[in-house]
């Protein structure tokens, strides 16, 4: 059927499926997938902790004691006498030199307290967690040290004349020690670096560690 005004046995070119608008093909709109060079989504920082335990135990212990505080002031605001412990607390400090061991080791105590919150609070905190390179902007990934570990040695393993494998993965350095039952120690140590090396590359770590390899004989039975 003809609309009018159009003549008869006319055709109309109809898009297709694989195309947009009719002559652009899906593949053009599509990002490219990104490879283990890429990572530029963002500085890959470390990943914080919540820190939920001395939170929760910091939260108590003040709540508690404000509590207490505030209760004896609301007592002795309705003519009642002070608690026990705030009249001695009171008479002691009155009483007490600032030179006193008492005074000191108290002053101490509460200062380590003060600087060990503090340095949770600047501080990330989850050692155990590497972060990985960003690819994408919103996408934030981390590896767990003990798998990195784990897949670093199963590689080492493979090299030919190593008989067995210790590895520990740290920030910076990525430790291995080897025990080699045959062919050369400097052999085994290269062809360690080179596999290592590469392996460290794959784990697409934000900072890979530097693979610190020891090779050694087993020891002698008997």
């Amino acid at each position: 059927m003809t609309e009018p005004g159009e003549p008869t046995g006319s055709t109309r070119r109809m898009p297709t499926v694989g195309q947009r608008g009719g002559d652009t093909p899906p593949s053009a709109d599509r990002e490219p997938v990104p490879t283990l060079e890429q990572g530029d989504g963002g500085r890959a920082g470390r990943f914080w902790s919540a820190r939920r335990i001395p939170a929760a135990l910091l939260a108590l212990v003040l709540l508690g004691a404000a509590g207490l505080l505030l209760y004896d002031i609301v007592a002795v605001r309705a003519d009642r006498p002070a608690m026990r412990w705030r009249r001695s607390l009171a008479d002691g400090l009155a009483e007490r030199h600032l030179d006193d061991v008492a005074v000191l080791v108290g002053a101490g105590v509460a200062a380590a307290i003060g600087l060990w919150l503090i340095l949770l609070a600047l501080t990330p905190g989850l050692r155990g967690l590497l972060p990985m390179r960003r690819d994408r902007a919103g996408v934030r990934a981390g590896l767990d040290r003990d798998a990195a570990a784990l897949v670093l040695r199963d590689r080492a393993v493979g090299v030919p004349g190593v008989q067995s494998v210790r590895v520990r993965v740290g920030r910076r350095k990525a430790k291995v020690r080897a025990l080699a039952h045959f062919r050369e120690l400097d052999d085994v140590r290269a062809d360690l670096n080179s596999v290592l090396e590469k392996a460290v590359g794959e784990l697409g770590l934000a900072k890979p560690p530097a693979p610190s390899v020891q090779v050694h004989r087993p020891p002698k039975k008997g």
